[in-house]
């Protein structure tokens, strides 16, 4: 993954300069950066403060991890769901048991 040469404090800092009225081909010269990512910034970022875009990043981070719980929890569904088309009712039963009486998987061991 591409890292990020600019942290939310100089997004917000760049987007500043430019609401006081610096010029956008100014601002991109100064700070290495293109007119389209002024423009993204601006769509990302217009009209918050700091901590507001290091909650963004947060709720963006966890949103990401509850995708993947979700997607792992849709998984396991599927694979119960073909179960339960491929095996007689008392297996699939047997089988959901020893599931749940497992618990899931510890990582420390």
């Amino acid at each position: 993954m591409k890292t990020k040469r600019f942290t939310e404090e100089q997004i917000i800092g760049v987007l500043k300069e430019a609401e006081a009225g610096a010029k956008s081909k100014d601002l991109c010269r100064r700070h290495g950066i293109s007119d389209a990512t002024i423009y993204n910034w601006k769509a990302k970022y217009a009209g918050i403060t700091v901590s507001e875009a290091r909650r963004l990043k947060e709720l963006e981070h966890e949103n990401a991890r509850l995708k993947r719980l979700l997607a792992d929890a849709e998984l396991d569904k599927a694979a119960l769901k073909d179960l339960a088309k491929s095996a007689p009712a008392g297996a699939v039963i047997a089988a959901f048991r020893r599931a749940v009486d497992e618990g899931p998987p510890n990582p420390r061991s």
